[in-house]
Parts: structure tokens; C-alpha cells; sequence
């Protein structure tokens, strides 16, 4: 079993995103030097080295779709890569300026007319990040706040195939878009995003972030697995990080989600990378089935918080 100092030490041989949010997360210290290193060391390095003078990854916004721009900027959003960075808020202006469909959302696709709700939730949650102007965000926040269910949460179906139960990817999804646009200071339509806010996370809730609250049995095995990074996938990890992000109060019904995430803890003190989301990669971060610096770092930072509430 590691003991804290080995732990720490562990976590200071990771990349240099992981050290920051190690810092900054677990022992209150924003460090603005580490941070500003992501940029030139590692992962960050890695990502910025493969985008193209077109301001683009892969092939464009969304091909090939593990790859693509879309995703990528999510990536370094999660790495959180300084917001300042020219060459990613160029790229992000760009998706704004060129990507937009007829109902104001971001729209990857030339023969799918209405836009994708979960995409259009990652997409609020990096291009917030990067502070974009509100102007350029307010058609994205019509079109998200137009898609919420009568259940509380939000389906890209929705307004695709008239899907009636809200999904649980797509509602984190938008959930963490709509967190990180008010944690950045705008104001357009707040009251608004912040009702749905209450209740997209009550949606959440009532499934204890797995279990169906029909039968109550699991809705899926892989919402249980630990994987990084998530993309649009929905996980108990990724949703009980959102909690802690969010600084919301413990609430009995994360508490199964609890009791799983503490179980998975392997016998070092660590948590596992239990598998990747299948699909292309630009390069692989951390080896499944090995322990996870991300993993950890999310898992602690959870249990942090809800100790202390």
C-alpha cells in the first residue's frame, strides 16, 4: 500500500497537467507557472504539435471524430491548457465563424439539418473555457436551452427522433457546458441556465447517477467503468467530478456511486484506467489496466469534497 508520500511523489513524475491539477485540486495551489508549462511540455505539447496552419485538427470539427478538432479542443480543455493560448481561442473563433446551423447551434453535419444537444454541450464547455465573446455564445445557449425535456434533463434526440427520457451522456454533457459558461462570468439568459441547471442535476440524482429509477437496476455496466479520457461517454466518475466541480452538497443518492468508486480503489491506494473508449486516438495518455494518474486524481478529489460536506 503507498502511503501519502509516495503518492505525492507518484503524482510529481506525472505530466505536467497532471502535477498542476494535483496542486491545485488536492492542496489549494493554483499554480500559474505549472500551468503555463502544459503548454510546452507533454500532453499539451503533443496536442498542439499536431494542429494544422488551418487552425484544425484531424480533417476538420468533427472527422475523424476521435481526432477531430471537436475533440481535441475538449482534450485540452481537460488538460486545462492556459485559456489564454492564441492559436486554440483562433481555432475556437474559427468553429463559431464557420460551423453554426440554422438553429444556432455548432453543426458538424452538411445533411443532418438539426443540431446535436451533447455536442453542442461539449462545445459551450471548451469555447467558455477559452472566453469566447457572449455574442458569439448566445445562439448555442437558445438552441441548448430550447432542447430541455420534460424530465429535467436533455436527449440529442430530442430534436432528431423525438426521443421522450432524457439520456445521461448527453445530460452531463450539457451540464458541464452550462457550469463552465457561468463560472466564466456571462450573463445572457442565467436565470435560465441556472433553473436547468437544478434541474438537469436533480435528473442526475434520481437515478443515483446509474441505476435505472424504473427498476432500479444499472442502466449500464460501462457507466460503472473507469475509463479517460471520457469524450461524450457518460460515467459515474465523470459525473461524480461534475459534483465536486460544482461544489454541490452531499446528497444521499450519490452515495452507491460512492460506495463503487471507493471499491475500485486497488490495493496500492490508486485507481486503475479499467479500459479506453474505443476509436482513434491522437496518442495514448495512460495504459489500461495500469494505474491512472487521472483516475486517481478525479477519484481523490471526489472524496475530498464529499468529506469534507
Amino acid at each position: 500500500m503507498m502511503q501519502e508520500s509516495e503518492i505525492i511523489s507518484w503524482f510529481q513524475k506525472g505530466d505536467i497537467a497532471i502535477q498542476y491539477q494535483f496542486q491545485r485540486d488536492l492542496f489549494n495551489k493554483d499554480k500559474p507557472d505549472l500551468q503555463a508549462r502544459i503548454a510546452t511540455e507533454g500532453w499539451g505539447k503533443k496536442y498542439l504539435s499536431l494542429q494544422h496552419k488551418n487552425g484544425h485538427w484531424g480533417r476538420g470539427f468533427y472527422q475523424p471524430k476521435w481526432i477531430s478538432t471537436h475533440y481535441t479542443l475538449l482534450d485540452l480543455k481537460n488538460l486545462q491548457i492556459s485559456p489564454q493560448n492564441a492559436n486554440i481561442c483562433k481555432s475556437v473563433t474559427m468553429l463559431l465563424d464557420e460551423e453554426k446551423g440554422p438553429d444556432g447551434g455548432v453543426n458538424p453535419s452538411a445533411s443532418i439539418r438539426n443540431s446535436d444537444v451533447c455536442v453542442n454541450g461539449m462545445f459551450l464547455n471548451y469555447a467558455a473555457y477559452f472566453k469566447m465573446p457572449e455574442n458569439k455564445l448566445r445562439s448555442i445557449i437558445d438552441f441548448i436551452l430550447l432542447q430541455l425535456m420534460q424530465d429535467g434533463g436533455f436527449n440529442c434526440h430530442f430534436n432528431r427522433s423525438g426521443a421522450r427520457h432524457s439520456s445521461l451522456h448527453s445530460t452531463l454533457s450539457v451540464l458541464e457546458g452550462l457550469f463552465e459558461y457561468r463560472k466564466n462570468g456571462y450573463a445572457y439568459r442565467l436565470e435560465e441556465i441556472t433553473k436547468a441547471e437544478e434541474s438537469a442535476q436533480e435528473f442526475i440524482l434520481v437515478h443515483k447517477l446509474f441505476l435505472s429509477d424504473r427498476t432500479g437496476e444499472i442502466i449500464k455496466p460501462a457507466f460503472l467503468k473507469l475509463c479517460y479520457p471520457p469524450r461524450w461517454y457518460y460515467d459515474i466518475l465523470r459525473a461524480l467530478d461534475y459534483f465536486q466541480l460544482t461544489k454541490s452538497r452531499y446528497d444521499k443518492r450519490i452515495q452507491p456511486a460512492l460506495d463503487i468508486l471507493n471499491k475500485k480503489r486497488m490495493k496500492n491506494n490508486l485507481w486503475p484506467l479499467q479500459a479506453h473508449h474505443p476509436g482513434q486516438i491522437h496518442f495514448e495518455m495512460e495504459k489500461a489496466g495500469k494505474a491512472s494518474r487521472w483516475n486517481t486524481l478525479r477519484a481523490l478529489r471526489v472524496l475530498k469534497h464529499f468529506q469534507s460536506n
